[in-house]
């Protein structure tokens, strides 16, 4: 029988929310420590192209939620997106490939025109659909190859349920380069906020290139800046998500403006019963020890599930000693019972015997005399016969 998992009931606390002055004091003692030990590291260090800029630049901070319950019941491929107040790839030189669906020239010609913004063409190095995905990164060196040669990947949200099956685990084994879904296709036109029906009858024939199912230019800007910028929140079923919300190069205010907007549409977007199903935030790097933002008082999400203070029987403490006493006496109880019910079964054993007829011991031993004797006489008889 497994043990009890009763829980003593804490105390009714009312829930607040994360206070921004804690945000700014971990966030101020979290970005020195990174500086501080970079900067320690590298003057230890023998590697002489070390540079201790481009390291902290380089090093992540992370948000961490840890909630009572799960929020997730199964992984999800797809990470949601989270704006942010400033964006977290904002430099020019993350590269950016794009896997689209067919045909690929339309988007190529896309990146191509006028309208397309310069900085952002600079930084966008591939653009593929899922048919030359398929026949040009069948194997795992290539697949690796690709994974390496770009920074940040983005998929339309109508093929990215089949980029797991080919790009396997080299993507998706983690979630450093997961392909971020975007939204190319054509959004239907609302009147009174609700979608037009599409027009029944048969579909006009489109030209391959021309007449692709796709958003306007600016709009597909505008969705690659959204997403580039925005937070990522995998979720999985698990009690604890992390989420990267800045670097350790920032300004204090900038990384507490995204903690800010993080913590609380997380808790209204994806955490269930909200605030109520909150355990902790914290914030942390890669290799520090993890700063407190909040910490609830109540530990457990359903009541019904707790015992309060008191409300459980104690259980006697029972040593080793007295439990084998006790065992040795159960032990002779049943032996003294086995005891008992044996006399029973001879008594009933005699009874079966006496039923039976009683033997004359003498009469068969003189039968046994007589047939000997006779034996003897018939043998001298026919030793004689033998001799005349």
């Amino acid at each position: 029988m497994s043990k009890s998992t009763s829980v003593v009931k804490a105390s009714d606390a009312v829930v607040s929310p994360v206070d921004t002055n804690q945000i700014t004091k971990a966030s101020k003692a979290l970005l020195a420590h990174i500086k501080k030990a970079t900067a320690a590291s590298t003057a230890v260090s023998k590697n002489l192209l070390a540079d201790e800029e481009s390291t902290v630049a380089e090093t992540p901070i992370w948000l961490t939620l840890t909630t009572k319950k799960h929020i997730a019941d199964t992984n999800r491929l797809q990470p949601s997106k989270i704006v942010l107040p400033n964006p977290l790839n904002a430099d020019n030189e993350s590269t950016i490939c794009i896997i689209v669906a067919d045909p690929q020239r339309h988007y190529k010609n896309v990146v191509a025109s006028e309208e397309f913004p310069e900085d952002l063409r600079n930084r966008i190095t591939r653009v593929i659909d899922v048919s030359h995905l398929k026949a040009k990164f069948k194997t795992y060196e290539a697949q690796r190859q690709l994974f390496n040669d770009h920074d940040i990947f983005l998929a339309d949200d109508r093929i990215v349920n089949r980029l797991p099956k080919h790009l396997g685990k080299t993507f998706f084994k983690s979630t450093a380069k997961r392909p971020v879904p975007v939204v190319f296709m054509k959004q239907r036109e609302k009147v009174d906020g609700k979608r037009v029906a599409k027009p029944k009858g048969p579909k006009p024939k489109r030209d391959a290139v021309e007449n692709v199912n796709a958003r306007p230019t600016p709009e597909i800007v505008a969705e690659i800046r959204k997403a580039i910028g925005s937070a990522l929140v995998s979720l999985s079923p698990s009690t604890n998500t992390a989420i990267k919300v800045g670097y350790a190069s920032w300004d204090a205010e900038k990384l507490v403006a995204n903690v800010e907007k993080v913590v609380n549409e997380l808790v209204e977007r994806f955490v269930p019963h909200k605030w109520s199903n909150v355990r902790s935030f914290y914030l942390k790097g890669p290799e520090t020890a993890a700063l407190p933002l909040y910490q609830t008082d109540e530990l457990w999400l359903d009541d019904s599930k707790v015992i309060a203070d008191g409300a459980e029987p104690e259980k006697a403490n029972i040593g080793k000693k007295r439990k084998a006493a006790d065992d040795e006496t159960e032990a002779k109880a049943e032996e003294g019972a086995k005891d008992e019910s044996r006399p029973k079964k001879k008594a009933k054993k005699a009874a079966a015997a006496a039923a039976l007829p009683e033997s004359n011991d003498d009469k068969l031993d003189k039968e046994i005399a007589t047939r000997k004797a006779t034996l003897r006489k018939q043998k001298a008889a026919a030793k004689k016969a033998v001799e005349v």
